[in-house]
């Protein structure tokens, strides 16, 4: 579902922020995307999503180039960024209606599909609030449901778990398996190396740009905890 091939992203005044990485995402996988702050992750992540242009390399959604159909891999694809800028200006239901015109969701999908949503993250009753009146915590759940609506076949989040209360958490847990189960495929970034662990059949280490590990949960870890292999391969020399 998502390949990147020998992708390399180099901002103004030389720093190269991703350096020849390759990886693979197949659909009915949850990657997790490990690495310090400033290793690379949020580049590569917004190249995936067509933020940031970049110098090499090559990146497919389901055979679709980033590059040459853009509009087509937008299509499939759902982003959340680490902090969501949303229209402030807008109440919750009328930001949700404004997406499914997006992407072209008929009356009856998108009734049914907001009222689930909220209901499964205990917003019904403030999507008729102004945005700007919503805490952290009810923006980001706003955002999920945004990019649950449309039922993306890639779905990309970047520290997604931030700022979710417990429940909320569980929920979007819960929702990105059952998503997986249906042929989605969910590459996110994270910080919380126990959640990546239970949470996801493949995982991508990245330090300074470069990937320095990847592959089946299990098997990278072979029996240790995932935070002792991060340790271990992200360490200085």
């Amino acid at each position: 579902m998502l390949s990147i091939q020998h992708l390399t992203k180099i901002y103004k005044g030389g720093k190269k922020a991703v350096s020849d990485v390759s990886l693979t995402v197949n659909a009915g996988d949850i990657c997790a995307f490990i690495g310090h702050n400033g290793a690379g992750k949020t580049s590569t992540i917004k190249c995936v999503v067509g933020i940031h242009g970049f110098d090499e390399g090559e990146i497919f959604i389901d055979g679709m180039s980033v590059k040459t159909q853009p509009l087509e891999c937008k299509k499939i694809t759902a982003y959340i960024p680490d902090n969501p800028d949303l229209y402030e200006y807008l109440t919750g239901i009328q930001y949700l209606n404004f997406i499914a015109d997006i992407f072209g969701l008929t009356a009856a999908e998108r009734e049914d599909r907001i009222k689930k949503e909220a209901a499964d993250f205990e917003i019904e009753a403030a999507l008729g609030d102004l945005i700007s009146s919503y805490s952290h915590g009810m923006k980001q759940k706003l955002a999920i449901i945004s990019a649950l609506i449309h039922k993306p076949k890639l779905l990309i989040l970047d520290e997604p778990f931030v700022g979710l209360d417990p429940k909320a958490t569980l929920t979007l847990k819960n929702k990105m398996h059952a998503l997986c189960e249906e042929g989605t495929a969910i590459f996110f970034s994270t910080h919380v190396l126990d959640v990546a662990e239970k949470l996801c059949n493949k995982v991508a280490i990245i330090r300074k740009g470069e990937l320095i590990a990847a592959g089946d949960t299990k098997e990278l870890t072979g029996g240790a905890s995932l935070e002792s292999v991060f340790m271990e391969v992200t360490k200085e020399c």
